[in-house]
């Protein structure tokens, strides 16, 4: 239980609250407009910005416009070169990696294979060498870098950072992934499930949409989905809420692993899309359905395919989208939302014969009341969207204006 509160902790927090406020102002904000937004003193703006000064977290340019007599304030950017945060995304196929600005802007990218997926000791070991390899390429000073992210396919033990049996990483059995890494690398580390880091990279850059509450859906090497409601996401009792993947959209549909019939982890894999393209005599058959990266060379040449114009790879793609957007109106009903976002490795490639199918099936949806419209969008993040999450979450883990902060254990 918590009660009370630290009073220490204030002016902290209250310096993460400016610093909250002054990075969601494109235009920048002078130290009364912090004051009337924030309702805090002026005081208190005047001794918080000084200290982000000081730190280097904002800077001074430009000055209000105002009329009439008096002097015009002086405005207060965010200074995006101030910190930085690593996200790495751990996809069975691909290892993605980003530096992130204070912003959440990538200023440095790198992607390669996952090496043997089924050997935790040879993937971390490359991870490392990844992340090392990255910092010393981008020229960053490495006391302004916060820690590392890292999104990985669910489930996991998000308090001890380990990997818990995840569907696509065989031979992950409690693999202590954050710790690894951590002592690899010297930073700090935090570990979180793909989805929800990916749903976070949209509450960190306010710009990517306008709605507080949304669905995002995440197609990578698994299928899986997360939910948004009041700018928050929803993690769930163990943090690994968004497990999507038997959620049953096409009772005909392919069997799955489960035993039912047309679940979205099922009709929505990569290996059955890649399976469909087969049957349909678009692509040849992958060297091995077992090792995802050949998966995902085939599924790439099914999509090359669609955007040449071959209408059995398009009519495969299409299919997806439709079934998808079965998905998504039962949950937007479910949950209320007006706005379901789509992104991760697969779409970004899919996207152009999907998105078609799935906006239609959403728009022919009736929402009951017809309380609203729903928005269907892409993740402007394409296939990134998972490492530049993981990115965010360690800016917001330091950034973020959290009341709890200030509550006394008792």
């Amino acid at each position: 239980m918590r009660r009370g509160t630290n009073l220490p902790r204030m002016a902290g927090f209250n310096q993460t609250v400016i610093l909250d406020v002054v990075r969601r102002a494109d235009a920048g904000l002078s130290r009364a407009q912090l004051a009337r937004r924030t309702g805090l003193s002026a005081q208190t703006v005047t001794n918080a910005t000084r200290r982000l000064l000081e730190q280097g977290l904002v800077r001074e340019e430009g000055e209000t416009s105002r009329p009439g007599p008096g002097r015009p304030g002086t405005l207060l950017h965010l200074d995006a070169r101030g910190r930085y945060a690593i996200g790495v995304h751990l996809d069975p196929a691909v290892m993605t990696f980003v530096v992130l600005d204070l912003a959440g802007n990538p200023v440095a990218q790198l992607q390669e294979p996952t090496p043997v997926p089924d050997q935790p000791e040879r993937v971390v070991a490359g991870l490392v060498r990844a992340i090392e390899e990255l910092v010393d390429s981008s020229g960053i000073d490495r006391t302004l870098i916060l820690g590392v992210g890292i999104a990985t396919p669910g489930p996991i033990d998000v308090e001890q950072g380990v990997v818990m049996d995840p569907p696509h990483l065989p031979g992950w059995h409690g693999v202590p992934l954050r710790d690894a890494v951590a002592e690899g690398t010297g930073l700090p580390v935090i570990l979180d499930k793909d989805t929800i880091a990916a749903a976070s990279a949209h509450l960190w850059n306010p710009g990517v949409h306008r709605s507080t509450d949304f669905m995002f859906f995440y197609l990578g090497t698994g299928v899986a989905m997360s939910l948004v409601i009041r700018d928050d996401v929803v993690r769930g009792s163990s943090g690994n809420a968004g497990e999507a993947g038997h959620f049953v959209v096409d009772p005909g549909g392919e069997t799955c692993e489960c035993g039912k019939r047309g679940c979205l982890g099922a009709v929505l894999r990569a290996e059955t899309l890649v399976n469909q393209g087969v049957e349909a005599g678009v692509i040849s058959h992958p060297g091995s359905l077992s090792d995802p990266r050949e998966i995902d060379t085939a599924f790439s040449a099914l999509c090359a395919a669609a955007d040449a114009g071959d209408t059995r790879a398009v009519s495969v793609l299409e299919v997806a989208g439709r079934r998808l957007g079965m998905a998504a109106v039962v949950i937007t009903d479910l949950c209320d939302l007006d706005t379901v976002i789509v992104g991760g490795p697969l779409w970004s490639r899919m996207e152009p014969h999907a998105m078609p199918a799935l906006e239609k099936h959403v728009a022919a949806h009736q929402v009951p009341g017809g309380a609203h419209s729903i928005a269907v969008l892409t993740s402007p993040l394409g296939p990134q969207v998972g490492a530049v999450g993981a990115g965010c979450l360690v800016l917001g883990q330091a950034f973020t204006p959290r009341p709890s902060d200030l509550m006394l254990d008792a």
